[in-house]
């Protein structure tokens, strides 16, 4: 099957930075979108980027011009550049990827990490 772990979350500031990254690995034929979905406590599951395998981009309105997806192919790895971080941006972040694997050639399924949590606090 296809695994997805993110990486990059912390603590930071109101104001302040991360870079979260997600390597897929596993059965993986085609990698097509593959995005960033977030979750705080209490609260319902967020989309908050994609990017497709032809590097179109989506953003939450929320986000826009404060944060930046891309991807490597070559690495099977996206990122998700945050900037000027908010107390809302706090939440866990997960990575999803939409998929062909080896054994279903074609047949695209979802996967998803664990998550990484971003918390941003004074």
């Amino acid at each position: 099957q296809v695994q997805l772990v993110e990486s990059g979350g912390g603590l930071v500031q109101p104001g302040g930075s991360l870079r979260l990254s997600c390597v897929a690995s596993g059965s993986i034929f085609v990698i097509y979108t593959m995005g960033w979905y977030r979750q705080a406590p209490g609260k319902q599951r967020e989309l908050v980027a994609t990017i497709t395998s032809g590097s179109s981009t989506n953003y939450a309105d929320s986000v826009k011009g404060r944060f930046t997806v891309s991807r490597d192919n070559a690495k099977n790895t996206v990122y998700l550049q945050m900037n000027s971080l908010k107390p809302e941006d706090t939440a866990v972040y997960y990575c999803n990827a939409e998929v062909t694997t080896k054994v279903t050639t074609f047949t695209r399924t979802n996967y998803w990490g664990r998550g990484t949590q971003v918390t941003d606090s004074s």
